[in-house]
């Protein structure tokens, strides 16, 4: 349901489509009743948040597994019809993004990992995907769900901090992984507490391990947080600009035309910028002092 203020038209194109249980006795946006807990789709800002913490943003879980599966499905394509001879400019373009990724991954990453080129391709083309869709006009698609009586729908999932802190925090969890299979639990211990500040004298060793913990567990914690509110953040400045500027009306054009120009920038940078640090983190761990 769109709304016929300024601030109600940002709000809308802000909300996401949320799926959760309102509990019995809620007065809907409607000025109904519920009877008893019920499972639904929010149909207001204040319902969606009503609904807490295991409410579901349907929208940016649809859209970013939609895009996976165009990005495996694309690859796939082209994988299966790759010539020896002079490719195609769909198989010229997929080379290059795999090579561009491969060259990232050998200057960044110094361990052994079959893993981490994959993995890094998968990031930088799924997250470029994901914010691309920031290019598509705000009123289409939302307009089209409007009037199949969807009430919201954000169709760039990089503007949501639940896709992108998710995606940070898979990172973080396989950094923890590979951590411990690499050096095992004492390598993790000793990289935490050992480092920075270290001495040759075993006292002085021992006053500084809290010390280090301390810096290097903040230190820990806030490569994940920073990794996914870094790609929400400019993401989700990128989509109001766009939607102040739809605002505008007919004279939209020129600066819509110029911002997505520039944003096209914005949306590669962020998916090359989350791609290299993930490379970074996980060859941090590989790597002996």
């Amino acid at each position: 349901m769109a709304a016929n203020t300024a601030s109600g038209y940002i709000q809308h194109h802000l909300q996401n489509l949320t799926y959760g249980q309102l509990p019995a006795g809620y007065e809907r946006y409607d000025g109904s009743m519920l009877s008893e807990a019920t499972w639904t789709i929010a149909h207001s800002a204040a319902e969606a948040k009503d609904m807490g913490f295991w409410a579901i943003h349907v929208d940016s879980m649809l859209w970013s597994v939609f895009l996976g599966f165009v990005f495996v499905l694309l690859f796939r394509f082209v994988a299966r019809r790759a010539t020896s001879g002079v490719p195609g400019g769909l198989q010229n373009a997929i080379e290059s993004i795999v090579e561009f990724v491969d060259t990232s991954v050998k200057e960044s990453f110094h361990g052994k990992n079959p893993v981490i080129a994959p993995l890094a391709l998968t990031i930088f083309v799924w997250i470029f995907f994901m914010n691309l869709m920031d290019l598509i006009p705000v009123d289409w698609i939302p307009g089209l769900a409007t009037l199949a009586g969807v009430p919201y729908m954000k169709i760039v999932p990089s503007t949501d901090p639940n896709i992108t802190m998710s995606m940070s925090i898979s990172v973080f969890f396989l950094m923890l992984f590979y951590w411990i299979k690499v050096k095992g639990l004492s390598g993790l211990f000793g990289d935490l507490a050992l480092h920075p500040f270290s001495s040759n004298n075993p006292a002085v060793k021992v006053i500084l391990i809290p010390v280090n913990l301390l810096l290097e567990t903040v230190s820990l914690i806030a490569k994940p947080i920073s990794l996914g509110l870094r790609l929400f953040g400019n993401l989700y400045a990128g989509e109001l600009i766009f939607i102040l500027i739809a605002m505008i009306g007919y004279f939209q054009l020129p600066l819509h035309f110029g911002w997505a120009v520039l944003h096209i920038l914005v949306i590669t940078l962020q998916a090359y910028i989350f791609m290299t640090l993930t490379i970074v983190y996980l060859s941090m761990v590989h790597e002996e002092h």
